[in-house]
């Protein structure tokens, strides 16, 4: 039957009741402990207060490490019972590599984009060129030279 709580909650209500069970343990070593201090101590009572300090001890003991197991499960990733923390972040993974998809193919594309401009630019001013030469030559002039003129002689600048 499953529990009313989940269970993080159901975790933290056990380690509350192992938590209270802690004076308890200290309080019948306590008397073990006063009961020897005695100068005439009654073996049968520092006998039955240590019993219950080391049954309390063993309780302490068996509950904190179920705990502990429960939470080196859940810190792990590793499946148990109630927990849906591996799945969570097997799909938090495969967002976050889809994203990086996106952004990665964003910038291929942009990359593309930019290499087709400068495509567009170097063929428009080859054809540019190529037509100012044609006119040029169709009338019988020579390109100009820079910085000469056609008697290469320096040119004058006023």
């Amino acid at each position: 039957m499953a529990s009313p709580h989940p269970p993080g909650e159901q975790s933290l209500q056990q380690l509350e009741l192992l938590e209270s069970q802690i004076p308890n343990a200290l309080n019948s070593a306590g008397q073990a402990l006063s009961e020897l201090a005695r100068d005439n101590p009654r073996m049968k009572q520092v006998e039955n207060h240590t019993n219950n300090f080391l049954k309390s001890l063993e309780v302490l003991e068996n509950g904190l490490s179920k705990q502990i197991a429960y939470l080196t499960q859940v810190s792990t990733g590793q499946a148990h019972q109630g927990s849906c923390y591996g799945a969570y972040k097997d799909v938090q993974m495969a967002y976050h590599r889809a994203e990086h998809v996106r952004s990665r193919i964003q910038e291929l594309r942009t990359e593309q984009h930019l290499h087709q401009q400068q495509q567009q630019r170097l063929s428009q001013m080859a054809s540019g060129d190529s037509m100012t030469r044609s006119f040029s030559m169709a009338e019988g002039q020579h390109p100009p030279q820079m910085g000469f003129t056609h008697t290469d002689q320096p040119m004058q600048h006023s």
